[in-house]
């Protein structure tokens, strides 16, 4: 991008008078890396932070998250040992000094031994699963152990649990064989709970040998993102191998199960099924699962529950047509096996995509764009804005009657396609402000007085559609061109980062690679001078979802940038036949009256609670009825999936598609329509459109000044 270069050529004329070429050693390494990225996050950043010491308090609690987040090593006699550098990590960062990262490091390596000495002890007594016994998972309030006798009493705690995970799954394949064949002679409790036990007593043992591969880089790394990460929750700094890997996620090609994953209060969970993956495929995963194990085909599973994301994705990948089972907990609470066969993941399903549906006599057309794709080397090559355009055109050619916009779990990418976009909808006008590093502001708009579509327009979002999709959202919005239906707000992403090579900063480096810093380089605005940032996209009307109640969005980030509005664009209205007041009323009124609402609501505010259940029991009766009553209630929401729009829907092959449909397309396509036709939202957006009516006309009123 444009705004990269200008950023990089400053930074780079500020150090080319800085020749590194000492011999490397790790400190030198180290400490050069401290002080480019103080000179980089200072002249580079958007909206760059007084480093003092309420700066270096946050980080000192970011990095002791990091460092030992579930407190499974350190005392609270270390944690008052490290207080000393509560108000001392700003000054260290500035004189790039490594005093505290060194002791904490250290010390942290002296407990991981000391554990790793005592825990096979805690797994060579059979445990009692009659005993009652509770044990709290909530790490965020969970004070740190105050010696090493109560540190074994939690890990035995923490290894009953896993044990008797094991064991209540073992409990049911009895009873299932058992079932199956009257005949068989179920296994002893004794003899599951010695089984039970020895697969715990494995997967500690591989856990920690995870722990121990890891270098004294990997640790400094989290010290580096404790610091740079409180500028905001997108600034981010990568080592050189997780660059590397960040450069691989944008082949568009990698070979795995087909999931995005973020790590959130030591949990390993899905943000985002990739369409035509294994996982997508056999429709095995959803977003806000948990997964808590993985193994390997005819393998023990390994507990990722606070493992590095990183190495939690080690696990899970690997080459295609290889078996991996994850241990998922569901969003409604539920756990279970989920057994994935690996495939090459092909990005080519975030291409836009389109379906006709038919409500009685009349047609509609929605188009689905799961990003905001872009060859940046090519602007002529494929991109979002062209292919867009070309579906739109192919729903004209089918004579349709209102088109929905799907940008529900779209989460950005390319600025320039949102503008190209934007401009199918309207005569001509701006589309978004951005302000960059400095200050300097600039409107971007469109300005091709020609208009693709012109009649009824229902754009559909929810709380995963970010950054990108709240700019085209928020200006179909602004010029009222657009009915948006969704959640109660967008994800709140109204900022733009780019990749700065730190090994570009400086000459003659002979340190080694120093990696890459990610960056917050601009705010983004609506015409109307507000920013998206926090506040998202408000819907005109919104529809409950399961995700309502649960904390996801930019505003449930650390440290995330402020929200503000500077001044609005001259920008002209669209004009529209219908009322808009009176079809967002009888939109509300259809959503009141569905009998689905009060079980969509009552869902939603059941996975907020499974969220926040960090109780668990450890004994086997109390464990299993809570297992039971989980299921039980998640049962109760399988209703929702017995609606049905009525709607008919037809699948459009990709506009100007040459090459001929396999069955593997076919299998998308239909896999897609079938799960449209069970959409609460699609359907609405329908209804919509057809209050919206087909005598849809436009006329623009005067210009106005705001």
């Amino acid at each position: 991008m444009r705004i990269l270069g200008i950023l990089l050529s400053g930074l780079l004329s500020g150090w080319l008078f800085w020749n590194v070429s000492s011999a490397p050693n790790a400190t030198e390494k180290d400490e050069l890396l401290l002080e480019i990225l103080n000179y980089v996050l200072e002249r580079g950043h958007y909206d760059p932070k007084i480093i003092d010491d309420t700066f270096s308090e946050n980080a000192f609690h970011q990095y002791l998250e990091g460092l030992d987040g579930q407190h499974r090593f350190l005392l609270q006699t270390d944690i008052n040992t490290f207080k000393r550098y509560r108000y001392a990590i700003d000054d260290e960062f500035k004189a790039h000094n490594l005093n505290f990262f060194n002791i904490s490091h250290e010390r942290l390596l002296s407990r991981m031994k000391q554990v790793e000495k005592f825990y096979p002890q805690l797994l060579e007594t059979p445990f009692d699963f009659s005993k009652p016994e509770t044990i709290s998972l909530d790490y965020e309030n969970l004070e740190y152990a105050s010696t090493v006798t109560e540190l074994k009493n939690r890990w035995r705690k923490r290894l009953k649990l896993s044990a008797l995970d094991r064991y209540a799954d073992k409990k049911k394949e009895e009873r299932k064989k058992k079932e199956k064949d009257s005949s068989y002679i179920m296994r002893s409790d004794l003899e599951l709970e010695k089984e039970a036990r020895e697969l715990t007593l494995e997967n500690t043992q591989e856990y920690f040998e995870l722990v121990n591969d890891l270098e004294r880089k990997d640790w400094f790394s989290i010290y580096v993102n404790a610091i740079v990460m409180q500028f905001d929750p997108h600034t981010f700094y990568f080592a050189p191998e997780d660059k590397d890997r960040f450069d691989t996620s944008m082949s568009g090609k990698f070979e795995g199960i087909g999931a995005r994953l973020q790590k959130r209060n030591q949990e390993v969970k899905i943000v985002e099924v990739i369409s035509g993956g294994p996982v997508w495929r056999g429709k095995l995963l959803d977003v806000g699962d948990a997964i808590l194990k993985v193994a390997q085909k005819d393998e023990d599973p390994v507990e990722i529950v606070g493992m590095r994301l990183e190495d939690a994705i080690k696990l899970i990948k690997g080459p295609k047509g290889t078996e991996v089972r994850l241990t998922v907990k569901r969003v409604d609470g539920t756990i279970e096996e989920v057994p994935i066969i690996r495939d090459v993941v092909e990005l080519e399903e975030v291409y836009a995509r389109s379906t006709i549906i038919q409500k009685g006599e009349k047609k509609f057309g929605l188009i689905n764009l799961p990003k905001f794709y872009i060859d940046f080397k090519d602007y002529g090559e494929r991109n979002a804005a062209i292919d867009v355009k070309k579906e739109l055109e192919q729903l004209k050619a089918k004579n349709v009657s209102g088109i929905v916009l799907d940008l529900r779990n779209n989460g950005g990418g390319s600025l320039k396609t949102v503008v190209d976009m934007t401009g199918y909808f309207i005569k001509e006008g701006p589309v978004v402000q951005v302000k960059s590093t400095g200050g300097r502001k600039e409107v971007l708009s469109d300005t091709d007085v020609g208009i693709v579509w012109d009649g009824p327009l229902v754009v559909l979002v929810n709380e995963f559609s970010a950054s990108a999709s709240e700019i085209l959202a928020a200006a179909l919005q602004d010029y009222k061109r657009a009915i948006v239906l969704g959640s109660k707000q967008t994800f709140g992403k109204g900022t733009v980062q780019n990749v700065v090579d730190l090994n570009r900063i400086i000459t003659g480096n002979t340190l080694g690679d120093l990696g890459a810093l990610k960056v917050t380089t601009d705010k983004f605005y609506r015409i109307t001078g507000e920013s998206t940032q926090l506040e998202g996209v408000k819907s005109d009307v919104v529809f409950p979802d399961r995700y309502q109640y649960v904390e996801m969005g930019e505003k449930d980030q650390d440290n995330p940038l402020a929200w503000d509005k500077i001044t609005p664009a001259n920008y002209t209205t669209w004009n529209a036949t219908y009322n808009y007041d009176f079809i967002v009323k009888q939109s509300r009124y259809r959503i009141q009256q569905n009998k689905f609402t009060p079980l969509l609501e009552e869902q939603a505010r059941w996975v907020a609670d499974q969220q926040d259940d960090f109780e668990y029991f450890l004994d086997y009766d109390s464990f299993a009825n809570d297992q039971k009553e989980g299921q039980t209630r998640s049962k109760k929401f399988e209703a929702l999936d017995d609606f049905d729009s009525q709607l008919q829907f037809k699948w459009l092959p990709e506009a100007g598609m040459l090459a001929k449909v396999n069955e593997d397309y076919t299998e998308k396509r239909n896999r897609w329509v079938e799960a449209l036709d069970r959409d609460f939202y699609v359907n609405e957006a329908v209804n919509i459109l057809d209050d919206m009516g087909i005598s849809f006309k436009s006329q623009p009123l005067s210009q106005r000044k705001n």
